[in-house]
């Protein structure tokens, strides 16, 4: 068995032990060397698995440290679309790129239009990711006095997936946000990616 398929089957096994509450949350697991004594793999096999579950929020704790079984995420509401995002971002894209059909009618320009961009990652205390904000404005960023919103769901591809700590293919709400000026005129739009799991959507 390669090592990517060693570390996935564990990863995968303790994920069922913890759904069989071997371990409760903010329980610490037994250390690398013991789990790597365990399933007869090496260390490094084992740090993998803790890796990517601590990716996933099924752990929490430091490299390099013990890690525990995560609590499970808190379910948000979303009731204002355009508040500002209360815990800590990240800007993880600013490439600009040109308009597709889709952002070209959203935003009132031709397509092909090149576009500023920006893909924010919103970080809940704990720093796992809650949403990813994906903005689009056309020259310098102005203000807007209104806004409209769309609700709709989106499958996830491979990058937003990662960001999310969720599964490609993955079914996510999709908030398309669209900032207007005091003309009626858009400046801006955006779309809202929130995992199903942790976010109850009331507008």
């Amino acid at each position: 068995m390669s090592g990517e398929a060693a570390f996935r089957r564990i990863a995968d096994d303790i994920r069922r032990r913890i759904g069989a509450r071997e371990w409760a949350p903010g329980q610490a697991l037994p250390s690398r060397a013991n789990m790597a004594r365990e399933y007869h793999v090496h260390e490094q096999t084992v740090r993998l698995a803790y890796n990517e579950l601590r990716r996933d929020g099924i752990l929490d704790g430091e490299k390099g440290r013990h890690v525990t079984v995560a609590h499970p995420p808190a379910m948000r509401t979303l009731t204002d679309v355009d508040a500002e995002w209360p815990y800590a971002t990240e800007t993880t894209d600013t490439r600009p790129r040109r308009a597709s059909d889709d952002l070209a009618e959203r935003l009132g320009v031709a397509p092909s239009t090149m576009l500023q961009h920006a893909t924010v990652e919103c970080l809940e205390p704990g720093g796992r990711s809650a949403m990813l904000v994906l903005s689009w404005w056309r020259g310098r960023r102005r203000n807007h006095a209104s806004y409209a919103a769309e609700l709709g769901v989106a499958r996830l591809g491979e990058e937003h997936a990662h960001a999310l700590g969720l599964l490609v293919d993955a079914m996510a709400y999709r908030v398309v946000r669209t900032r207007l000026d005091v003309h009626g005129a858009p400046v801006e739009t955006a779309d809202l990616l929130l995992p199903m799991d942790r976010w109850t959507i009331r507008l």
